[in-house]
């Protein structure tokens, strides 16, 4: 291997691993299966979601996780065919501290500038995240009240 291949994979390396730790503390599982999703049939193009948006992009110190995740929502929105990645974005807009009312209105502003159909696709979307968020949350709670009622 020539100095200019190792340090190469040496920063790839870098990259990968500043973006799966952003990716992680964003989207916490929900991205990582993405990736893993990939890995059988697409491992480079797994490589590079990691390595570019989350290592490079995010990482960036412009702008704090929620600004960033609110932008990546309004683009997504207006973009209007992209459903499975606006839900993977609104739960991570909820991850890192955006309200589900700041994630709505984000969405309702796109309707002025993408139309009311990608709003709507967004609305529904957020509703998706927001049932699946809430019976997480319910499952959560009833765990250790299952537990101290086994123990009695």
């Amino acid at each position: 291997m020539t100095n200019t291949q190792a340090s190469q994979t040496s920063h790839g390396n870098l990259r990968y691993e500043r973006g799966l730790a952003k990716l992680q503390e964003i989207d916490g599982e929900g991205g990582v299966k993405v990736v893993e999703s990939l890995a059988d049939i697409a491992p480079d193009f797994a490589r590079l979601l990691i390595e570019f948006p989350f290592g490079d992009v995010y990482s960036r110190p412009g702008l704090d996780l929620r600004s960033r995740e609110i932008a990546v929502v309004a683009a997504l929105t207006a973009m209007g065919n992209a459903a499975p990645q606006l839900k993977v974005h609104i739960q991570g807009a909820l991850n890192v501290g955006v309200t589900r009312t700041e994630v709505i209105e984000i969405i309702m502003q796109m309707a002025v500038y993408a139309g009311f159909p990608a709003a709507l696709n967004g609305i529904s979307a957020a509703r998706e995240v927001f049932a699946a968020d809430d019976k997480k949350s319910a499952q959560s709670l009833a765990e250790p009240r299952a537990l101290a009622e086994e123990a009695i």
